[in-house]
């Protein structure tokens, strides 16, 4: 009925609870419970505007990773260290 996860199967028990007790008191209604821990974003622009942002991100940490790496070899170089 629900995964083992507490986050999941808590939402359910209170429906079959609530429903139950709903039932017991003759009553036609009845209650839905669901869980989204997660938000959907249905927004395309926002959806291309935030890939944008983590694209741009990712082009300036990607450039900016080779200089490191060459400074960190010349200083050796420099120091005649050997590994």
């Amino acid at each position: 009925m629900c995964s083992a996860e507490p986050i999941n199967c808590f939402p359910t028990l209170v429906n079959i609870l609530s429903n139950t007790f709903l039932r017991l008191f003759n009553s036609t209604a009845h209650i839905r419970v669901w869980n989204e821990p997660f938000s959907r974003i249905q927004n395309p622009e926002l959806k291309r505007d935030i890939f944008l942002l983590c694209l741009s991100y990712m082009l300036i940490l990607a450039a900016g990773l080779p200089p490191y790496f060459a400074v960190s070899s010349m200083e050796d170089y420099k120091v005649k260290s050997m590994h």
